[in-house]
């Protein structure tokens, strides 16, 4: 993908805390204009370290970060008022009403949206008068998202957006998410949820103890890992009956109670000479599933080859 002018950009950005652990090391990456960017992790793999660099709310160790052509750091006056940030806690005083938080938060902002706008945005309109201390986890997820597009940023910063939410709240927040993006605005999060980088984001990069390991679209990342064809034979047939392993072109072969896994690169070209085959014999395939690799499967298969782990044939070598 030609991402055009990048928005965002990170070049062998590090962070080193007190004590010398080193969260952040040597991540690049850059974010285009109206693009999704997501950055996957396990837990401490440095995904909110390596956002808050970009954020300005931490001096880089090493490298450089760039937001809309500037240090956002250093020229933080000049960046602020153009992004919006959703950290993974907000701290609002849980005396104050929602709206009462949403006034405050727009009156350090210049031009800011009507706050019954923003939290109407985030289905919080009719939850206006509620303190904060008595809203739900998933709810004040959705304050935060609100507080974050009072002032109609260029560009977004999501960290956890949906952490807490129940599966409508998590779809409404897509949607949204999805709106803004397609409006122009710019949109980097770390997100657990691999659904969510799967239906969400143009780009992603993968993160594993403060490195990038892997980036590309969502098909790119997953499409790098092999397909798999499960089914089960009849009794009396087994695997060595089965065409040869280089005739399939199959990376690797298993059996698990009594039903076959083959792992492939070249998913039609194996499943046609093993359709060809069973025709040919009349061997019906017990609940036949072709797939290519899910970004889960991906993402878990690139995470322990990073780790120098193993996991079931075929999805880590």
């Amino acid at each position: 993908m030609d991402i055009g002018e990048s928005v965002i950009e990170a070049s062998g950005l590090c962070r080193r805390y007190r004590g010398g652990f080193e969260a952040v090391r040597g991540v690049s990456f850059a974010v285009g204009r109206g693009e999704l960017f997501a950055l996957l992790g396990t837990n401490g793999a440095g995904k909110t370290s390596a956002m808050e660099l970009l954020e300005g709310l931490a001096r880089p160790s090493a490298g450089t970060a760039r937001v809309l052509g500037c240090d956002p750091y250093t020229e933080r006056a000049r960046v602020r008022p153009s992004i919006g940030m959703m950290l993974q806690e907000g701290g609002f005083p849980a005396d104050l009403t929602v709206s009462e938080t949403a006034r405050m938060w727009a009156g350090c902002i210049s031009g800011a949206r009507p706050e019954h706008e923003a939290l109407d945005l985030v289905g919080l309109g009719d939850r206006s008068g509620v303190r904060v201390r008595q809203l739900s986890g998933g709810e004040r997820r959705r304050l935060d998202l609100a507080l974050a597009l009072l002032g109609r940023p260029e560009v977004l910063f999501l960290d956890e957006p949906t952490t807490g939410l129940d599966a409508q709240g998590r779809r409404d927040t897509w949607s949204l998410v999805r709106e803004l993006r397609d409006s122009g605005t710019t949109v980097l999060l770390t997100t657990h949820y691999l659904q969510e980088a799967e239906v969400l984001a143009d780009r992603l990069a993968i993160l594993h103890q403060g490195r990038v390991v892997a980036c590309g679209t969502p098909a790119e990342v997953s499409g790098a890992r092999p397909a798999r064809i499960v089914f089960g034979l009849p009794q009396g047939w087994h695997l060595g009956d089965l065409p040869s392993l280089p005739e399939l072109a199959v990376l690797g072969h298993e059996v698990r109670d009594r039903r076959v896994v083959l792992h492939t690169d070249r998913l039609q070209h194996t499943l046609t000479v093993l359709l060809r085959w069973a025709e040919q014999r009349g061997v019906p395939l017990d609940r036949l599933d072709a797939r290519t690799a899910s970004l889960e499967e991906a993402f878990l298969a690139i995470a322990a080859d990073a780790a120098g782990t193993t996991t079931p044939e075929g999805a880590v070598r």
